[in-house]
């Protein structure tokens, strides 16, 4: 189990504060379990008049090896720093296991295609890949522009995932050339 070293600096700190920072700090060994030491700086930046509070987390985390270091500026929710610290924290701690281990990174190849059918009403609608299949898409997988500026027949990038039976385009980006405002 991970002890994490907590500072709190210029306001009070609580209990249910320094439990939710060990918790998280406790989750890190799921993603590198060599880590061998963690400290947390919670403090409050200076007061912005505009702004009101603001905090800054730092983690530093020592594995064999290396030190990552990830600090968060500036948000006025202590929560959210705090989760935000401790997501970013994790993505380097995933990279580096992933490096150490050998592991090669896969990049997904871009497809490209056009979008043929809209259900607006429904929110999604599906694209014709230029390599002669369909692909479901909802307005959640659209990237750029919104879901309600893509018209049909614009030219689409995406990537694929195969879901279940069917075949879904994420991160749909309608190509720069379909409109002079994209």
């Amino acid at each position: 189990m991970l002890a994490a070293q907590i500072t709190i600096r210029d306001f009070p700190s609580s209990i249910s504060l320094e439990t939710l920072i060990r918790k998280h700090a406790e989750k890190l060994n799921r993603f590198y379990d060599r880590i061998s030491s963690c400290r947390v700086v919670v403090e409050l930046a200076q007061k912005h008049k505009h702004q009101g509070k603001l905090y800054n987390v730092r983690i530093d985390t020592t594995v064999p090896g290396k030190e990552l270091v990830v600090t968060h500026k500036m948000n006025q929710d202590i929560y959210v720093a705090i989760r935000d610290a401790f997501k970013a924290i994790q993505r380097q701690l995933e990279e580096h296991s992933r490096k150490r281990h050998g592991r090669v990174k896969l990049h997904n190849h871009v497809m490209h295609g056009y979008v043929r059918r809209m259900l607006p009403q429904e929110g999604y609608g599906f694209i014709e890949g230029i390599d002669g299949h369909e692909y479901y898409f909802s307005l959640t997988n659209v990237t750029h522009p919104q879901y309600d500026k893509l018209i049909i027949g614009d030219a689409v990038e995406y990537f694929t995932d195969q879901q279940g039976e069917g075949r879904q385009a994420l991160h749909v980006v309608r190509e720069r050339h379909n409109h002079e405002t994209a």
